[in-house]
């Protein structure tokens, strides 16, 4: 089976990502091969394909998608050829037009949720449900700190935190962000480029500071997230887009206020089917009962995945985005 795919057969810029067309082959045990009609876009698929993250070479690009089973290997049993299904993580490659994907990493895609928006929602959303009520639980009443409250995980955080009561603060560069983060139900927004972060969010909270931090920026938001938490409150590093953070001191987390620091990943929150399951499962009710809307800020061309890393690490987009097979 012929598809047509994006891989980079070396690490560096966006432009190292190429179209290519290459035999996929055909399904094995407990496979399933899937005609992908959307693919998602995270800051995760520009960190392998830089080197951040280390791959074999060359190699497949992005790590979520949605589709239709178009073919089915032996021993699968819960998919059949005609079902709708997404994933998120795996093995990179989710810039295809076709895929054999492992069947007990797929979820079928419920009635009253498009394609679209399940490429869309599946990592991002599975990563703010982990992160708001598994890896630092929050409860109604809470203060807690996300930034890049405009981006495609801070979108879904603002919703996800109102539908728990919790107050998150977003912090986001421009009007134009800060005013999409707000409308997408953060507590406050405080934009970076004009405001001291400590200093609002010292005042936000009357001097206490925040239980949990979400940081997504890394290196260059360090020192400022370890001094917006109270004693004993959660740092939670989940990103690294200005590059990585300093290495924690144990001396440090108990010189700020017996501090905790964490660094997570989906892969581990959903890496059992259990997990899986109850994570898309919790994404999927918010999904259909309104209480979280993606918000899908362009749409490319598969062929044009450079050009979408290029607009990521650039700040030129705003919540998710898609490529197209």
């Amino acid at each position: 089976m012929e598809a047509n795919v994006i891989r980079f057969h070396e690490t560096g810029g966006p432009e190292v990502l190429k179209p290519e067309s290459i035999d996929i082959g055909t399904c094995a045990t407990g496979q399933v091969m899937i005609r992908q009609t959307a693919c998602g876009l995270n800051y995760l698929d520009t960190y392998q394909r830089s080197g951040a993250y280390k791959l074999p070479l060359p190699s497949g690009c992005g790590n979520e998608a949605a589709g239709v089973v178009e073919a089915i290997g032996p021993d699968v049993r819960d998919l059949k050829v005609g079902d709708r299904v997404a994933y998120a993580m795996g093995e990179p490659g989710a810039y295809a037009s076709h895929r054999i994907y492992p069947a007990a990493r797929l979820v079928k895609i419920p009635e009253g949720i498009s394609d679209e928006v399940a490429a869309a929602s599946m990592l991002k959303g599975m990563t703010t449900e982990y992160l708001l009520q598994r890896c630092a639980p929050l409860r109604a009443g809470h203060f807690a700190l996300m930034y890049a409250a405009a981006g495609g995980v801070g979108l879904f955080a603002g919703q996800w935190a109102k539908a728990m009561g919790v107050n998150l603060i977003g912090v986001a560069a421009g009007e134009e962000k800060c005013a999409l983060a707000k409308a997408n139900g953060y507590h406050t927004v405080i934009d970076r480029t004009k405001d001291d972060v400590l200093a609002r969010v010292r005042e936000i909270t009357g001097g206490k500071g925040v239980p949990v931090v979400y940081d997504s920026i890394g290196k260059a938001t360090f020192e400022t997230s370890m001094n917006c938490l109270q004693p004993r409150g959660i740092f939670v590093s989940f990103g690294a887009t200005s590059g990585l953070p300093p290495a924690v001191e144990a001396s440090m987390l108990q010189k700020l206020g017996s501090l905790y620091f964490t660094r997570p990943t989906l892969a581990t929150y959903a890496g059992s089917r259990a997990d899986l399951e109850s994570s898309s499962n919790a994404l999927f009710k918010h999904l259909k009962s309104g209480a979280i809307k993606p918000h899908v800020g362009h749409r490319y061309p598969l062929a044009e995945a450079a050009q979408a890393h290029a607009d990521l690490e650039a700040g030129r987009t705003l919540g998710s985005q898609l490529l197209l097979p």
